[in-house]
């Protein structure tokens, strides 16, 4: 199985940029995870004909709120991964959000704005950046996760 993961697009709707990055990279997966901030549901219409779950981040307005929730957990084909987008400062952010979960195999967050593809505790933590941000990230990057025996994470860096 593979998973396109991208989080805090920032878009009142999607754009060229977002439209490229889904056919470059999300054309062949199976499913496609957003960590948050999402800023408008419409976001979410570029990914026409692929299955997308996706959870609300301290950015967005009651709008997408109502639509979403804070966090999800997935049998993705006898993985569980928890999907969450993240809140405050950075630091200690994985030890403060791995307590939202029970017992997962991998952690999808966002929030920061870059990139995590990190395992410890035989969990994979796993936060794709900001594929459109230019102020408050040094680099655009999404993520794939492939899930065969186990999880794996790939960060891919999206030219500016």
């Amino acid at each position: 199985m593979k998973i396109g993961v991208i989080s805090d697009t920032h878009l009142k709707g999607y754009d060229e940029r977002l439209k490229a990055i889904f056919q470059d990279h999300f054309s062949d997966v199976d499913l496609i995870l957003h960590a948050g901030d999402l800023i408008d549901i419409s976001v979410l219409d570029v990914f026409e004909g692929k299955e997308v779950k996706a959870v609300y981040g301290n950015m967005d307005p009651p709008e997408v709120r109502n639509l979403l929730p804070a966090k999800l957990v997935l049998d993705l084909n006898g993985c569980k991964v928890g999907l969450i987008h993240g809140w405050g400062m950075p630091f200690g952010m994985e030890k403060k959000l791995r307590k939202e979960f029970d017992d997962i195999d991998c952690l999808v967050y966002g929030h920061t704005h870059n990139a995590v593809n990190e395992v410890r505790d035989n969990i994979l933590f796993f936060n794709p950046g900001s594929a459109i941000d230019r102020k408050f990230a040094a680099r655009n990057t999404i993520g794939i996760l492939e899930i065969n025996d186990k999880i794996t994470g790939k960060i891919i860096e999206i030219k500016r």
